[in-house]
């Protein structure tokens, strides 16, 4: 009885762990610039003591799905999308070099370019601020230019230069401020071959159909766990039962 209760609440657990990650990946089905998170369930040897040949099917994380969402076109200045691998550098909140693939940037009212959820926008020399300037404009290499208050409209200047950077998938790991980060810690080395197009953005690479089809396999799954640990408390209490007559 306890070895069939066990194996039922371990998998149990495990479905709830797998169902994380697909209620993640469909929360952000409209996030721009969002990679959906892959898992899947690996079989682990149970540590302890026992035969070595008990093992238990574990869910894990594979890492993200690096394939390109669809760009729609805004029209916004300020709105670019990365065309094929790259990423946007960033200031995550602990101060670090973070990567994102996010492009609605924002401008601040001190003049301090932002990403959609605030983090700085990092140049190759560091934040980058754009004060009393209008018609700004970002080419496909990261430029920005854009003409200073008070000239004329053929004045136009250099601002600064997005850090575009395009480190292996391996070299980079999610942390938990929901951007990128080289897993060694450092920081990645600007790439000028990344290219961007202004006035668009990235969606979503989240197939919502699919990630509802796997929701409710892991629901069947949950509830087939759940049943099998009703099913050893009735053995339980009907053998309890058997042994009060005898």
């Amino acid at each position: 009885m306890d070895r069939s209760l066990y194996l039922a609440m371990t998998g149990a657990t495990q479905m709830m762990r797998a169902q994380e990650a697909v209620s993640n990946n469909l929360a952000n089905a409209s996030t721009v610039g969002f990679k959906s998170e892959l898992s899947a369930f690996k079989s682990l040897p149970v540590l302890g003591g026992g035969l070595p040949t008990r093992i238990n099917a574990v869910a894990v994380g594979l890492g993200q799905d690096s394939s390109q969402g669809s760009i729609k076109s805004t029209g916004r200045s300020l709105d670019v999308a990365l065309n094929g691998s790259g990423w946007i550098a960033v200031q995550a909140p602990d101060g670090s070099e973070g990567y994102t693939r996010a492009g609605d940037l924002q401008l601040t009212s001190d003049g301090q370019l932002t990403d959609g959820a605030g983090n700085p926008v990092l140049g190759v020399s560091g934040p980058i601020t754009i004060a009393d300037t209008e018609n700004i404009r970002i080419g496909e290499d990261g430029t920005i230019s854009g003409v200073p208050a008070g000239d004329g409209p053929n004045t136009v200047s250099a601002l600064g230069q997005l850090k575009l950077v395009n480190p292996g998938p391996g070299e980079m790991a999610q942390g938990s401020d929901g951007l990128m980060h080289m897993a060694n810690g450092g920081q990645a080395e600007a790439d000028p071959g990344v290219r961007v197009t202004s006035g668009a953005l990235e969606n979503s690479n989240v197939n919502a159909s699919a990630e509802l089809v796997k929701m409710i396999a892991l629901s069947r799954q949950y509830d087939m766990q759940i049943k099998s640990i009703k099913s050893a408390e009735d053995n339980a209490a009907a053998a309890a039962k058997l042994l009060q007559l005898s």
